[in-house]
């Protein structure tokens, strides 16, 4: 069982930056697949990052690579997400996800742990 708390959102004007941070329980954190996705109001749940376990795949969607940065510490048990250059279409709730089979990074339903989400808004 893992358990997955995210910090870090808030309220940012357009242009700027926030790091999410998402704290994993559970010892065999290094061996799962991270994820961060992301749900604005009425839209689907999508994609935005993946790390694997040893942090050699870190897939992005293309709306925010180049901007948005994944990275984990597993001494610490924690995946981040830097996310700079923020434009008001990045404003969701942002879920954290743990996958410990193989995933396809990309496709939401290979996670089995979710957070409960953090709030970015991101003013114009």
């Amino acid at each position: 069982q893992v358990q997955l708390v995210e910090s870090g959102g808030g309220l940012v004007q357009a242009g700027g930056s926030l790091r999410l941070s998402c704290a994993a329980s559970g010892r065999t954190f290094n061996t799962y697949a991270m994820a961060w996705f992301r749900q604005a109001p009425g839209k689907e749940r999508e994609f935005v990052a993946a790390i694997s376990w040893s942090d050699r795949n870190t897939p992005y969607a293309d709306s925010v690579k180049g901007r948005f940065t994944i990275s984990r510490d597993n001494a610490k048990n924690t995946v981040y997400l830097q996310m700079n250059s923020l434009k008001p279409e990045d404003t969701a709730v942002y879920y954290c996800a743990a996958g410990g089979a193989p995933v396809r990074p990309t496709y939401r339903f290979d996670y089995d742990y979710w957070g409960q989400g953090t709030q970015v808004t991101v003013s114009s």
